[in-house]
């Protein structure tokens, strides 16, 4: 199959994803940052003429209410997630799984709700990604981690490829023998690793761009080649990314348009791509001529890239 990225709404994009064809879902919805706190101050109600952009374009109009207003975001935040993630669990295959990566502030939240769609006895791990960059907070203990919630559709049968998983340095080697020295530890349910360096090549200046190495971790552990990979939430492509590199197929979603602008350029040169909703060429350097290649001739990444002709 050709790989998909909609420009849409995802909600009724999931709604036509046939049943049980995707085995892995990694989606990185909106958080309740500090940068959007200001919520916790104010209540946004739905109006045409309001002041500020909310969930999926909707305009709300603020109105100050004092602190109580954190469980009126909370609410529709949680509102907005429901329909999506039964859809999603519809449309996992049964032995696919769901990582949902969020922040402190909703993890809890989230976790009660993923729990009634996909039952307690689906939580497999919490995964907390820790990361060591930016400001001190002087009040608080500052928080430098995300929370990755992974569920699967059914706890007794589900893709993960323990051989897969990355190999990390003993602390103490000489206490465990050459051989095991010499092989590494397996990660454990606390990934340390880098933000998107600021000045690295990997940066695609998306303000919420996740880094390559963690989404690696996930699409090699928990699909299969040929699988397809889904993310609803897409950002920049990095899950994208992640799974063409690994032999995996993807759909993507997002509905911000600098979000398809920065996939266009990402994923420039790569031939085997249905663009639905959105003209990539505009934001693309590379005219593409495709062959009759056999696949299997190349590598993952590399066989989507047959002719390429710099414009």
């Amino acid at each position: 199959m050709n790989n998909k990225i909609y420009f849409s709404d995802n909600l009724p994009v999931l709604q036509n994803i046939q049943s049980e064809s995707v085995d892995l879902i990694y989606i990185d919805p909106p958080f309740n940052t500090g940068k959007v706190q200001g919520r916790t101050q104010i209540k946004t109600i739905r109006s045409d003429d309001g002041d500020r952009v909310g969930f999926q374009g909707e305009r709300y109009e603020t109105v100050k209410i004092g602190t109580k207003s954190y469980s009126d975001s909370f609410d529709d935040f949680l509102s907005f997630l429901e329909p999506r993630l039964k859809e999603a669990y519809r449309i996992l295959s049964p032995n696919g799984s769901l990582y949902f990566h969020i922040d402190y502030r909703e993890v809890h939240y989230c976790k009660i709700l993923l729990d009634k769609i996909f039952g307690r006895e689906s939580f497999i791990n919490e995964i907390i990604w820790a990361y060591d960059y930016g400001a001190r907070s002087k009040s608080k203990w500052s928080a430098k981690h995300d929370n990755i919630l992974w569920y699967v559709k059914n706890p007794n049968d589900y893709i993960f490829n323990y051989d897969e998983i990355e190999r990390i340095p003993y602390m103490a080697p000489g206490l465990v023998g050459e051989e095991k020295a010499e092989k590494g530890k397996t990660l454990t349910d606390t990934w340390w690793h880098t933000i998107v360096p600021t000045n690295g090549k990997e940066k695609t200046g998306y303000p919420t761009q996740k880094p390559l190495g963690i989404l690696r971790r996930i699409v090699k552990v928990s699909s299969k080649p040929d699988s397809t990979v889904l993310d609803f939430f897409a950002g920049s492509g990095t899950t994208g990314v992640a799974s063409l590199e690994s032999g995996r197929n993807f759909i993507l979603v997002d509905k911000n348009p600098e979000s398809l602008e920065v996939m266009a350029k990402r994923f420039d040169g790569v031939t085997n791509i249905d663009w639905v909703g959105f003209d990539p060429k505009p934001y693309q350097k590379t005219i593409v001529q495709e062959q009759n290649t056999p696949i299997e001739q190349h590598s993952p990444i590399q066989a989507t890239l047959f002719d390429v002709i710099k414009g």
